[in-house]
């Protein structure tokens, strides 16, 4: 990648990006600026990092290819009406910003703006994340590549129509928060059943994410994987039947949904949007 890429905020976010980036050696240190009203925060990522610091936001946009912008909604709303002029059509922009859509966003930027929506989720911290975005009117195809390009340095990262943002916020921006919840709760079983603690844990979450690997990685279908693991009369399908009794699929349905519902309502993807 030969573009450079500035940073409008350097909140865990925009670190995650910048860090996936440089480890996948998408882009060097010398291609990425960051700018943050926090100047130690700065001086710490340009020191672990090797980046570099821009010298207020409009040194930053006049300096890159890429503005990827990484703050809170409100700053948003105070800062890029006032970069249009010198982000004109030529600079992509790639928001991360919850609840701020394209159209808002192109307002803000004036006419032939590039803009790309992005909803990322909080495993993109640890290269994990589950991100979706929507281009917007200008944005080129080319775009689209470049986005993907860089939100899969931190995990994998899927196109959308900016209408289905809200479900993905239901689904991938608060999944983690569902899932963290089934880990709790299969570590208590283990804590029941007399494993120590620290032992049902480390158990659980990893059962868990070894799981989501074989799914990810053999393509097979999560019914199929149960029945691997599920044999005649067995302690699995013992446990099964409980889960249906309780009807955890049907919560887990009902969870995604209504936080879909809270996204449209607020406006504004979940607390994992950005």
């Amino acid at each position: 990648m030969e573009q450079t890429i500035g940073f409008l905020g350097a909140g865990k976010m925009g670190e995650a990006l910048a860090r996936g980036l440089l480890a996948g050696r998408r882009v060097t240190p010398d291609r990425v600026l960051m700018s943050d009203v926090d100047g130690k925060r700065l001086e710490d990522l340009a020191r672990q990092l090797q980046v570099g610091i821009a010298d207020g936001n409009a040194a930053l946009v006049a300096a890159s290819d890429v503005v990827m912008v990484a703050l809170k909604p409100g700053v948003v709303r105070q800062v890029l009406p006032g970069l249009g002029n010198a982000i004109g059509s030529q600079k992509l922009v790639v928001s991360i910003a919850a609840g701020v859509t394209l159209r808002e966003l192109e307002g803000m930027l004036g006419p032939g703006a590039r803009v790309v929506r992005v909803m990322p989720n909080t495993p993109c911290l640890v290269g994990c994340g589950a991100s979706a975005y929507a281009l917007g009117s200008a944005a080129t195809e080319a775009d689209g590549r470049l986005v993907n390009e860089v939100f899969c340095s931190v995990g994998i990262a899927v196109a959308v129509p900016e209408a289905l943002l809200d479900a993905v916020t239901g689904l991938s921006g608060s999944g983690p928060a569902f899932v963290a919840l089934v880990i709790e709760g299969l570590a208590d079983g283990g804590v029941l059943a007399g494993l120590p603690r620290e032992t049902a844990l480390k158990l659980a979450a990893q059962t868990v994410l070894g799981t989501a690997r074989l799914v990810l990685e053999t393509g097979r279908h999560p019914a199929v994987v149960k029945d691997m693991v599920a044999s005649p009369g067995g302690t699995t399908i013992e446990g099964l039947k409980v889960l249906e009794e309780k009807r955890l699929r049907g919560a887990l349905i009902q969870a995604v949904e209504a936080a879909a519902r809270r996204s449209r309502e607020l406006g504004a993807p979940s607390e994992d949007g950005g």
